[in-house]
């Protein structure tokens, strides 16, 4: 995604706000983020957060003199010894360029390198439950309605089917 501010360079920082309940939201490069005063929430603290995932990066990182040769990501240009020395991937399409290099750190950092979610393993896949629309729930009203009513017809209880007939009308009104 491109900077909403610029439109130039792919967007790394997202911004919401929640003002008098309305919420806004943006997606800015990093030099346009910065200028608008959103830096990096670790400044200030004497040492800079991609520092630490830099160093991270250093242990499993190949030889000095291997570090500046190899592939450059396609859509942000960044090289591995760019990663290593910022401490943090250029873009998402860094992720598929760098895998083989980027997997033994994440592995190490996280412990694992599939996301599992909140819900327990033993718990099994997770199907969210979509709730129905009032609309559906009175569509799926009538057509209970209109069974009842073609069974009610079906053993001649007419009294019946009119009951069912008008509550029907009443519904789709």
């Amino acid at each position: 995604m491109l900077c909403q501010n610029c439109g130039k360079r792919e967007a790394t920082t997202h911004i919401k706000r929640v003002v008098n309940g309305e919420t806004s939201e943006r997606h800015l490069c990093a030099e346009c983020a910065a200028s608008q005063g959103y830096a990096d929430v670790f400044s200030g603290f004497g040492f800079s957060f991609g520092d630490l995932l830099g160093g991270f990066l250093n242990e499993t990182a190949a030889p000095q003199n291997q570090l500046g040769t190899g592939n450059r990501c396609r859509k942000c240009g960044s090289s591995w010894n760019d990663i290593v020395r910022a401490g943090k991937v250029g873009c998402a399409d860094c992720y598929r360029t760098f895998y083989d290099r980027l997997l033994p750190t994440l592995q190490r950092i996280h412990g694992r390198i599939r996301h599992t979610g909140k819900v327990a393993g033993s718990v099994g896949t997770y199907a969210p439950v979509q709730e129905k629309t009032e609309e559906e729930l009175r569509e799926e009203k009538i057509e209970q309605l209109k069974a009842k009513m073609n069974d009610a017809v079906a053993e001649q209880d007419f009294e019946q089917a009119a009951k069912l007939r008008d509550e029907i009308r009443e519904l789709e009104a």
